[in-house]
């Protein structure tokens, strides 16, 4: 089963571009990069597709010469190039610097070859590239499957499109939410959710997501720089699924080793897109600038494989809810999940708010850039007079907008902090974290106070 990705939308974008540039797709392992090119090629005369982890296919740019390289690639694949419509794929292109470095001439050489180059480490090699090729590239960010990907995949185009309505018609609310606690149980790898779909058998979760976990695992020696590294990579990969707050790099996992050494270890990580440290923001107007100061939270790369690790699968069956499941860290950590997936033309950071003084502290899961505004969101039920810490926001911010994520009914509400600063509550249910962006649209440009 081929998933239809909202990148293929992308793909078809840049296809049509008269300016295109070499696309370079960025993503972890195992997030469907070579499968969402595969059938994108079904739609040129001719495709090449090249993978440097093979010697054979690496060798070929060791020539400087872009003609000579297209030329030796059709001889060694066995294709005859269509000048009007001809795909040229460089998968894991992370394992030769050089063919980085050389993206640029196809586009100023050979602007009639369309050029995809995708990687799964490429942070680490972009590093040895001595001349890259800035702005020569276009870039595309692929992540695991969102809700309405899902939903696509799983034949429900009906409830998709039904995501695309704002407001969502309440009368939908009961069944989109269950659908949504199936993704959500499922998680977003492709390869298992094609897999799932295909027999609706949970036994097979639990299998294939050990062997995804373990297949991260044993990429160790990629992302360690020396033994030393490689050995603390071990230790956090092991412990980090059970830290359910802000982290702390001094000790962490209950080990002996420094906080220099596991903050090395952690961006090693966060690079492969395997664990990605989300730090805090203090902003209250744009633009949003990241504490590194501050402890930050871990995002892993998908729910699901989190799921699995942490062993919560089997109680997510029935349940009826994800408000407070897990203490609300696992609908926090989907909904942080979604909001990535939806940005893939820039490399998106999250961030959640902090207020740290000597009298209170403050901390709200989210805050969205919009135009002028940082937008707070919390993903909590519950009554909003237990909204301390958005009530906080509120009372700071200087405008009267405020989100709060939940598996209740979508409303628009007038509160008042307890201080008495008037503002406006949009309840938004979970099954919309990837409509967050369309909704603040929404909500600011149709509602005042």
């Amino acid at each position: 089963m081929i998933i239809r990705r909202h990148a293929s939308e992308i793909l078809e974008k840049w296809k049509n571009n008269p300016d295109r540039k070499p696309l370079l797709i960025r993503g972890a392992r195992q997030v469907g990069k070579t499968t969402l090119v595969r059938d994108f090629a079904k739609t040129f005369s001719s495709y090449i597709e090249l993978n440097l982890e093979r010697q054979t296919d690496r060798k070929l740019f060791d020539n400087d010469n872009i003609n000579n390289i297209i030329s030796a690639a059709c001889l060694l694949k066995n294709v005859i190039p269509d000048e009007r419509s001809t795909l040229l794929f460089i998968d894991e292109i992370q394992e030769s610097p050089k063919a980085i470095a050389l993206l640029r001439y196809f586009y100023e050489d050979r602007p009639d070859i369309y050029v995809i180059a995708a990687g799964s480490l490429l942070e680490f090699s972009l590093k040895e590239v001595a001349a890259f090729p800035v702005g020569r590239i276009d870039y595309l960010y692929l992540h695991p499957v969102n809700f309405p990907e899902y939903l696509n995949a799983d034949g429900q185009d009906a409830a998709a499109s039904i995501l695309d309505t704002i407001p969502v018609d309440p009368h939908f609310h009961e069944i989109l939410l269950k659908l949504f606690h199936n993704y959500a149980f499922i998680g977003g790898m492709p390869g298992i959710v094609s897999k799932y779909l295909k027999t609706k058998n949970p036994v097979y979760l639990r299998e294939e997501y050990d062997q995804l976990w373990q297949s991260y695992k044993d990429d160790i020696e990629k992302y360690g720089r020396n033994e030393t590294e490689r050995k603390i990579i071990r230790h956090i990969i092991q412990t980090a699924p059970y830290e359910k707050d802000r982290i702390r790099f001094e000790g962490f996992g209950n080990s002996n080793y420094r906080s220099r050494e596991v903050g090395e270890a952690m961006r090693a990580l966060d690079l492969a897109r395997i664990i990605r440290l989300i730090y805090p923001t203090t902003s209250l107007a744009p633009p949003i600038i990241t504490d590194y100061k501050k402890r930050p939270r871990l995002q892993f790369l998908d729910t699901g494989m989190l799921n699995q690790v942490l062993n919560l699968q089997a109680e997510m069956i029935t349940l009826d809810t994800l408000d407070h499941f897990y203490q609300g860290r696992i609908i926090q950590h989907l909904i942080t999940q979604e909001l990535i997936s939806v940005h893939e033309n820039t490399e998106f950071h999250p961030h959640f708010w902090v207020r740290e003084s000597k009298d209170s502290n403050a901390e709200v899961d989210l805050v969205f850039h919009y135009k002028d505004k940082i937008i707070p969101i919390e993903v909590k039920a519950g009554k909003q007079g237990r909204l301390r810490s958005l009530h906080q926001f509120v009372d700071r911010a200087g405008h009267p907008y405020a989100v709060r994520i939940f598996s209740g009914n979508y409303s628009i509400e007038k509160h008042k902090t307890p201080a008495g600063t008037p503002y406006l509550l949009m309840n938004l249910p979970y099954y919309l974290g990837t409509r967050i962006p369309q909704y603040i649209d929404h909500f600011v440009n149709n509602y005042s106070l």
